[in-house]
C-alpha cells in the first residue's frame, strides 16, 4: 500500500506505468482516460475534440493526444496529473479531484 502528498502524485504513479496494477503505461494512460469520461465532474476538464490520435506500436490506443484541458486558461495537456499540477500551480485550485 502506497500513500500519496497530492491527487496530482498517486495520478502520476499510476501513470507511470510502474503501478502493479496497471500493467504498462499505455494502459494506465487509457484507463485513466476512460474513468475521467464516465465522470461526469469531469466533463470541463475534457476536450471536446481531439487534437490528435494516440497510437503506438501493434496497439491502437482510442485517447487523444491532449484529452484534457485546463477551463479556466484553455491550456491542453497529454496526462491527467499534468492537468492536476497546473490547477494547484497556476490557478491555485489543489482539490480538483474533490470535484
Amino acid at each position: 500500500e502506497r500513500r500519496f502528498k497530492t491527487g496530482a502524485n498517486a495520478v502520476q504513479h499510476v501513470e507511470s506505468g510502474y503501478c502493479t496494477g496497471c500493467r504498462g503505461q499505455d494502459n494506465a494512460r487509457r484507463q485513466i482516460y476512460n474513468y475521467a469520461q464516465q465522470q461526469r465532474p469531469m466533463n470541463r476538464f475534457m476536450n471536446e475534440t481531439p487534437m490528435l490520435e494516440y497510437g503506438g506500436g501493434d496497439f491502437q490506443q482510442d485517447v487523444p493526444d491532449f484529452p484534457y484541458c485546463c477551463p479556466e486558461c484553455s491550456r491542453s495537456f497529454r496526462q491527467l496529473s499534468q492537468l492536476l499540477q497546473h490547477q494547484d500551480q497556476k490557478h491555485n485550485n489543489p482539490r480538483m479531484l474533490s470535484y
